[in-house]
Parts: structure tokens; C-alpha cells; sequence
């Protein structure tokens, strides 16, 4: 009994090896930032199979610009495994119609019949959603999962008959998450994944190393990016209500509750109040609450809704509390409020650098 179970698992960690190496794929043909470049460094040498798979998937692929890239990151290694080429082949084949006749076309009923259905881990959408600075835009998913972006964010998005994988490549965004416990649907952004449990929840990502849940409504699963998703399938499938903490394999946050992941360490879970999640969350009705954060704490996040770089020139007012509502785009009327209630003056550079200084 046990030596199936082993080998049950073992098949499904090699169908999850290929399925994240055709995301980088498509990463890949996009382009790379500098930190994806290292992110996929990291993946490949995790495993001596990532990195395999990795090339076997861009040769039946025959992407040529991937295979070029990947010969700068890596040196190219032969691999002797015994594989099953039909499956890597069916299973590339499937991502590359999602490449080139997007997802709204392959998730038609008219085209559905067409594609392979080697297994249940065939990717049935992929999507990258985006907002720009200043603005926040929301996308509705097939399964009927809401998803609303904040200022400069991006998402990729990765759906399979058994999983709805996405990643939060940066920003901030809220999931409204349509409930199906037989599809798992995990956030990962740097090394922790957020797995919802019939959940409203919002993920902001702050760099490399620092993010924040928040949870408005059902719980969400804190766990590593690489445990494996058919333990995190059976938690779901088995967990309520009234499961205990203890017994789930990672932190559990749930309504009301949020999470600060600094350095990849997560802190203790804390009770937020009505009035700091609709601080917090304002954004998402276009608008930022200040209810006397510091000046200088303040200007870090009004900098994420605007390309503008802010300079304080009398450090004495960085030290100002700044109390009121504002609408997050309109940078202007802030400066405004800033120069009317707070004393306050403000200049322009050709830059595009607006100087802070106390009003004489």
C-alpha cells in the first residue's frame, strides 16, 4: 500500500515539474525582469529535473528564443532519463494553443472538444492581468472568481481541471475567490503561497521579502510556495470550521484576521479592527485613508500611485501626522490638502521630483 501511495505521489510531483516549467515558458517569451531571471536560477537549481524539464519542454516546443536564453542562465546538460514524450508533448502542445489563441477562445464549448485531455493537469487558462500606476482594474475569471488589482500590479494566472494556481508578481490584489474545493486556489508571491477556503482576501506584495494578508471573509491557508498542491487538495477536502489549527500544514488566517510576512518569516496572525480593513482597504473604492500615520510613512504609499518621486527638504516635516481621505489619483488635490491643513508647500521639478518643504 505504501509503495503505491509513493509512487501516486511521485507522478504527480513530475506532472507539477512540467506544468510550472511551461509557465516559465511563457514567462520567458514575455520577458524576464532581473528578479524572475533569479527566481528561475532558484527553481532550477532546486532540482536537477526542473532544470531538464525546463529544456525538453522549449525543445518540443521549439522555441528557439528560450533555448537561447536558457543556454546564457544555464549550461546545457544531457539528460539520460527515460521520459514519455507523448505526455510532455501533449502537455506543451496545450500551453502553446493557449499562447496563440488565448484563453476566451480555448475556454469557448465550441473548442473545448479540441483539446488534449491527456490528464486533469492540461492548463485550461493562462491570462496575465495588469493595471497600470494610478489606476485599479478588475478582471472576472471563468470559474467566476472577481479579481481587482491596485496601482501597478500584475498577476499571472494558471487554471487546470484540479488547480487554479496565480501569482502575484507584484502590487496588491483583491481575490474574491468562487468556492470549488475539488480546485484549489493558491497565491504564491516570493516563497508563501495563500491558499483560499470559499474566501474574500487581499495579498500586498512590497518588494522581495515583505507582504501582507488580509482576510475578509472565510479563511486562507498560509503555506510554503513548494508544498505540494494535492496536500494542500486534501486539506481542503477534508478541513471546516472546525478544524484546528494544529492539524493544517501551515498558518491559518481567517475573517478579520491578517498576516505580515517579513523576510519570508511569518508574524504572529493579528485581530484588525472594521475600521483599520476599510483603512486598509480603500483603495479598492479608489480612495487612501491617513489617520495619523507619519509624513514619511504616508508619502511611501501615495509613491505607488503615481510615477511623481517625492523629496522631503526640512526633514522637520517628516515627522507630520497626516490624517484625512483622499482619492489615490489625484496627486494634485493631496498636495493641495497637504498645503491647506498641514502647512505644508510643494514644488515641481522638470524630473518629475516634487520637493516638501515647510511653508514659510
Amino acid at each position: 500500500m505504501n509503495k503505491q501511495t509513493n509512487n501516486v505521489s511521485q507522478f504527480h510531483s513530475k506532472e507539477q515539474i512540467q506544468e510550472q516549467a511551461c509557465l516559465w515558458i511563457s514567462r520567458m517569451d514575455r520577458g524576464l525582469s532581473p528578479n524572475e531571471q533569479q527566481d528561475l536560477v532558484t527553481w532550477c537549481n532546486q532540482n536537477t529535473s526542473h532544470h531538464s524539464t525546463l529544456l525538453e519542454m522549449a525543445a518540443y516546443w521549439d522555441d528557439i528564443s528560450v533555448l537561447n536564453e536558457l543556454s546564457g542562465l544555464f549550461p546545457l546538460e544531457k539528460n539520460n532519463q527515460p521520459r514519455n514524450k507523448f505526455a510532455v508533448f501533449a502537455l506543451a502542445a496545450s500551453v502553446a494553443l493557449v499562447s496563440l489563441l488565448g484563453a476566451n477562445t480555448l475556454m469557448s464549448k465550441s473548442f473545448l472538444p479540441f483539446l488534449p485531455s491527456l490528464n486533469e493537469h492540461t492548463l485550461t487558462q493562462t491570462q496575465t492581468l495588469s493595471s497600470p500606476i494610478g489606476k485599479q482594474s478588475t478582471f472576472t475569471m471563468n470559474d467566476g472568481t472577481h479579481i481587482q488589482l491596485n496601482t501597478n500590479s500584475v498577476v499571472e494566472v494558471a487554471y487546470t481541471a484540479s488547480y487554479r494556481q496565480l501569482t502575484l508578481v507584484k502590487g496588491e490584489a483583491r481575490f474574491d475567490v468562487a468556492k470549488d474545493k475539488s480546485r484549489p486556489f493558491t497565491v504564491t508571491s516570493g516563497e508563501k503561497s495563500f491558499t483560499a477556503l470559499g474566501t474574500i482576501f487581499n495579498v500586498q506584495k512590497d518588494g522581495d521579502h515583505e507582504m501582507e494578508l488580509m482576510v475578509t471573509e472565510g479563511r486562507v491557508l498560509i503555506t510554503k510556495a513548494s508544498a505540494a498542491i494535492e496536500i494542500i487538495k486534501q486539506t481542503l477536502l477534508t478541513s471546516n470550521e472546525h478544524t484546528s489549527a494544529k492539524d493544517l500544514p501551515g498558518i491559518l488566517v481567517t475573517s478579520g484576521e491578517k498576516a505580515v510576512i517579513e523576510q519570508h518569516i511569518a508574524t504572529p496572525v493579528q485581530k484588525v479592527s472594521l475600521d483599520q480593513v476599510q483603512r486598509d482597504l480603500a483603495w479598492q473604492q479608489g480612495m487612501l485613508v491617513f489617520d495619523g500615520e507619519l509624513l514619511s510613512k504616508a508619502l511611501v504609499e501615495i509613491s505607488r500611485y503615481t510615477s511623481s518621486h517625492f523629496e522631503i527638504v526640512d526633514p522637520q516635516i517628516a515627522n507630520v501626522k497626516v490624517s484625512g481621505y483622499f482619492k489615490a489619483n489625484d496627486v494634485d488635490g493631496l498636495l493641495a490638502s497637504l498645503n491647506s491643513n498641514f502647512n505644508i508647500s510643494f514644488s515641481k521639478r522638470a524630473d518629475n521630483t516634487i520637493l516638501l518643504a515647510l511653508a514659510e
